[in-house]
């Protein structure tokens, strides 16, 4: 029996000493790429369209990671993809993440987060891309989808201050934002979904306390779904990582969403 006590106690031992490097493995290893489909169903009655978000691809050249996600993306057949900006933190990646968005068969619109305008390179070569799918790359600007039947805004992510454009009405809104807190810029103007990133949702979670430190322009939709007076804003994970490749509690995402 006493050396039964002792192995328990020493296997005890051994589990917390592990604990920490297992942990440390989960969040530098295994979550910075373990992608996520999270779905969402905003409509009250029958969905009219199936649509993908996707956030902060921060591409740094691991272009297996990026052809992995564009492959779900793919799977899913949606009716087109809203992007929320930062494709890049460094210019020298713009080329091979265009190359990897190309790939996406369904209209893409998107618009800049602020990594992009901090790279300083120009947005003629993402503007085709974009245009090239089907979709566009909007800048203070509106577009309709192919079957006209969603009206899609999106900010460029430049200034806070500027009067925000109108909802369309007769169709579905959806409002393209980078910086989440925006949504309290937006006055009286109410969409069918505002979607954002920025947040990376923290990366980093704490059980019981939530996002370790988010930047700025987030306050407090750091990640998730939001009701507000301008209609529900989701904000996603992310798909790539700012300052330190780490996660924890909190995986990339791609998210499928009805309306």
């Amino acid at each position: 029996m006493k050396v039964c006590k002792v192995n328990r106690r020493r296997f005890i031992l051994a589990g917390l000493l592990l604990s920490p490097c297992m942990l440390y493995a989960d969040a530098r290893w295994i979550e910075p790429s373990w992608l996520k489909v999270r779905r969402l169903r905003l409509a009250k009655e029958k969905p009219s369209h199936r649509l993908i978000h996707f956030t902060d691809l921060h591409h740094k050249g691991d272009r297996a990671y990026g052809e992995a996600m564009v492959k779900t993306i793919n799977s899913l057949s949606p009716d087109f993809v809203c992007f929320t900006g930062d494709l890049i933190e460094d210019g020298a990646h713009l080329a091979e993440a265009l190359e990897i968005l190309s790939e996406i068969k369904s209209p893409l619109y998107g618009v800049p987060g602020n990594h992009d305008y901090w790279s300083k390179v120009p947005f003629d070569g993402i503007t085709k891309i974009f245009a090239a799918t089907g979709g566009g790359w909007l800048l203070d600007q509106q577009v309709r989808t192919q079957d006209g039947k969603v009206n899609i805004i999106g900010a460029s992510c430049l200034s806070a201050t500027q009067p925000p454009m109108p909802a369309v009405p007769g169709v579905k809104n959806i409002f393209l934002m980078h910086y989440p807190a925006w949504v309290k810029k937006l006055g009286h103007h109410r969409y069918d979904v505002l979607l954002a990133g920025h947040s990376h949702g923290g990366q980093v979670r704490i059980p019981f306390y939530g996002p370790v430190v988010v930047p700025f322009g987030v306050d407090e939709f750091d990640l998730g779904l939001f009701q507000t007076p301008c209609g529900p804003l989701y904000v996603g994970s992310g798909i790539g990582w700012f300052l330190w490749p780490m996660r924890f509690r909190c995986r990339p995402e791609i998210t499928v969403i009805e309306i």
